[in-house]
């Protein structure tokens, strides 16, 4: 699948969860609270839901003669964020959905992408008390298209990642706590991992790697946790500033001391109601990819569009 190929499938994803992700639909709304902090209210229950979507494009060009030096690039970023919670009595729901492709072109290289990435969270809590509640969730990690090594010298690139290669999804049971709305913590002992990887050949590009813990042959590897902690922040911290990271730790039965760690981290400033800047990190540490600690970085400005 090319990068046009990719881009196209991001684009109708996109158009997809926009016509089916949850709506909130409530009789006797209270249109003020709407208005002003996006959440429905009736005499029985509460909702919540936000959708964003954003487009960052850079563009670099220079003349023949600049004698600076440089290379004439491009890279257009697509990003999609939709999130719903509802309450009913002591029961609720919440559907999280994050999307994010982008490619970068250099004069004389051929396009590469630059940024991946598919995150779905769905959860059904049951409240204990105010701040405590049990709860049960699916979550699904992976990405749109293939991912390629480049050569230092040359085009000559290998193959290294592809869609559901690899794809993580995780089962859990467990017990939250949220003395806050915009921050709680999921502590799941027995949860279920399974890490997939499809594409079956794809070790034989990187020999080095370790195909994420999927044994080779195989194209399914699934682990029981000793115990899972998940930890969720999203809150504008100064006006029109917003904050958002989700912390993941991961301890298996069979390796209770090789823990995965997993940082996803998001800030987001509103220049006007539709122009915005981010800054992304990722910080990774599973051994079954890599001894040392992943980073990532991104910093982008760019087009918002929120509801």
């Amino acid at each position: 699948m090319n990068q046009k190929h990719q881009l196209k499938s991001f684009i109708a994803l996109i158009l997809l969860a926009l016509l089916t992700f949850p709506a909130v639909s409530q009789n006797k709304v209270d249109l003020s609270n709407s208005i002003n902090s996006g959440r429905l209210k009736t005499a029985n229950d509460t909702a919540w839901h936000k959708i964003e979507f954003g487009a960052n494009l850079n563009q670099g060009s220079f003349s023949s003669n600049w004698t600076g030096g440089g290379v004439n690039s491009i890279a257009l970023g697509l990003f999609l964020n939709a999130l719903s919670e509802k309450k009913v009595g002591k029961n609720s729901w919440r559907n999280d959905f994050q999307g994010q492709y982008g490619i970068v072109r250099n004069k004389g290289q051929q396009s590469r992408k630059n940024v991946d990435r598919i995150f779905f969270d769905t959860k059904y809590n049951r409240e204990l008390t105010s701040k405590w509640s049990l709860f049960a969730n699916v979550n699904f990690l992976s990405q749109f298209g293939n991912g390629y090594e480049y050569s230092d010298t040359s085009e000559v690139k290998k193959k290294v990642s592809g869609i559901l290669a690899p794809a993580y999804l995780t089962e859990a049971i467990g017990i939250e706590y949220r003395p806050v709305p915009y921050f709680f913590v999921d502590l799941a002992p027995g949860a279920l991992r399974q890490t997939i990887v499809i594409d079956e050949d794809l070790y034989v590009n990187t020999p080095d790697q370790k195909n994420y813990g999927v044994p080779i042959g195989k194209k399914v590897r699934t682990e029981a946790a000793l115990i899972q902690l998940v930890a969720n922040f999203d809150k504008d911290i100064a006006k029109d500033v917003n904050l958002k990271f989700r912390y993941l730790m991961f301890s298996s039965f069979k390796h209770p001391l090789n823990i995965d760690n997993r940082l996803d981290a998001q800030l987001t400033a509103k220049i006007n109601k539709y122009v915005n800047v981010n800054l992304g990190a990722i910080m990774v540490y599973d051994e079954d990819q890599s001894n040392k600690i992943q980073f990532a970085q991104a910093l982008s400005i760019g087009f918002l569009f929120a509801f």
